[in-house]
């Protein structure tokens, strides 16, 4: 029976200290005990000596200093997995909030994960389709990655994100397939958003939803995306399933973790959030990967909107040191009316080389990828000095180049939030694309495939 305390000294914020504790350890659970019999739920941030400081995952309304209690649980916080999760809603802290019954756990598992030892990781080298070109053909993501989204405000990521978890798949047969879905700090309509379009789809069925709200704790927040991930864990390497984690908004989540704290009264680093900020980070971009002797994965998808699109501010900064490469939204490109706005030129995936080529997606991708992106940067700068010197100062060369970057922008990378191409049309629309410049130009691809492809779309 584990002990009650009614020496709860202060409540401020989110945070409660409680005096003479014993045999209380850091991350352990509790529950506070209201007068009225309410009990709410709390976690041990700090052991100083006797004295405990708790996080509370509720409000902190109504707790009276002197008739409430505290009992601590002897165990870290769990989430009850089983494969039933698939199909389910659940919110920030693995609560059903889909009206479906509770899920009858055939394990509970730690939220906090066990650290994957790196000698036990497999190298990431399998394509994972997305159905998007400006993915799959230039940034191609590999199984057992993490490849970040860095949006902007008003940008659509959502429907990117969405567009991802509903049409990315393994491809080859017999594989198992989940994509485990965990929205932090969302409104009510961005959550119903992303609910209707998984359930309209069918996509609903291979997916695991956790939904934290925006007027929901910020330490719900901070625990939304362990739970996803413990989720994904148990899926990958007790179930044997490839699963696509997606993470939105991180930011949020970062900002939860600068409030917290704030409370606590900690010394602030770089922008007012925490030091240990990249730690914390790490700690959950890491979590993805392949392990030897293990058939499942966890390739990750974390989204972030930059504050005041500064790809230097802490969070995409510290995002792409820990992540291999990013995927980066464009203004200018949404203005144009390109969707999704993906920018391919500063975007990266660090490891696509290892997925793409014969007997993954095809012979010719590589080629292809480097002679697109070449001809793409060069028809940028023909349209930047067009905009300056007038087109009459272009070459005849350059005029091409110029139309090429323009239709390289509305029929490669813009096609829409439902189209799903598969690798084969992705290549099929480069070459396409290819065939607008004299086959002279095309420099980086081996006369093997010009004599195959070039010409013949």
């Amino acid at each position: 029976m584990p002990k009650e305390y009614r020496t709860i000294q202060e409540v401020a914020g989110p945070l409660m200290l409680v005096r003479g504790v014993e045999n209380v350890h850091f991350d352990e659970l509790g529950e506070i005990e209201l007068a009225n019999g309410e009990t709410r739920r709390c976690r041990v941030l700090e052991i100083d000596g006797s004295n405990a400081l708790v996080q509370l995952f509720e409000s902190s309304t109504g707790i009276n200093l002197s008739n409430s209690k505290v009992r601590f649980l002897g165990r870290s916080m769990e989430l009850g997995v089983s494969e039933d999760m698939l199909g389910r809603v659940f919110d920030g802290l693995g609560r059903p909030i889909d009206d479906g019954p509770e899920i009858l756990p055939d394990a509970r598992m730690d939220i906090n994960g066990l650290p994957m030892n790196p000698a036990a990781r497999s190298y990431p080298e399998e394509f994972i389709q997305t159905g998007v070109s400006a993915i799959d053909g230039l940034n191609t993501l590999v199984r057992g990655q993490k490849l970040p989204i860095f949006s902007a405000s008003g940008l659509p990521h959502a429907q990117l994100a969405a567009q991802i978890a509903r049409q990315a798949k393994v491809r080859g047969s017999g594989e198992n397939f989940a994509v485990v879905f965990a929205a932090m700090g969302i409104t009510f309509e961005e959550a119903n958003f992303f609910t209707e379009s998984f359930k309209e789809t069918g996509a609903i069925d291979r997916t695991v939803l956790f939904i934290n709200l925006a007027n929901d704790p910020a330490v719900e927040r901070i625990a939304t995306p362990k739970m996803a991930l413990t989720a994904a864990e148990y899926l990958a390497f007790e179930k044997d399933m490839h699963v696509l984690v997606i993470l939105t908004d991180i930011t949020n989540y970062a900002d939860a973790l600068r409030e917290v704290s704030a409370a606590r009264k900690e010394v602030p680093g770089r922008r007012g959030y925490p030091g240990y900020m990249y730690t914390d980070l790490a700690t959950m971009y890491e979590r993805a990967g392949r392990q030897k002797g293990k058939k499942g994965s966890i390739t990750m998808i974390p989204i972030l909107t930059m504050p005041e699109d500064d790809k230097t501010h802490p969070i995409p900064d510290l995002t792409g040191y820990i992540t291999e490469g990013q995927i980066i939204l464009s203004r200018e490109l949404y203005r144009k009316g390109v969707t999704p706005p993906i920018d391919v030129l500063p975007s990266l995936s660090r490891l696509k080389d290892k997925g793409i080529g014969e007997g993954k997606t095809r012979a010719d991708h590589s080629n292809t990828m480097n002679q697109l992106f070449a001809a793409y940067a060069r028809g940028k700068e023909a349209k930047e000095l067009m905009v300056i010197l007038g087109e009459a100062a272009l070459s005849d060369i350059d005029i091409i180049y110029a139309k090429f970057a323009d239709a390289f922008e509305q029929e490669y990378v813009s096609q829409g939030y439902m189209a799903n191409r598969d690798i084969e049309e992705t290549l099929r629309i480069g070459w396409k694309l290819l065939s607008i410049l004299p086959r002279s130009e095309l420099k980086r691809i081996d006369d093997k495939f010009l004599d195959e492809y070039y010409g013949k779309f």
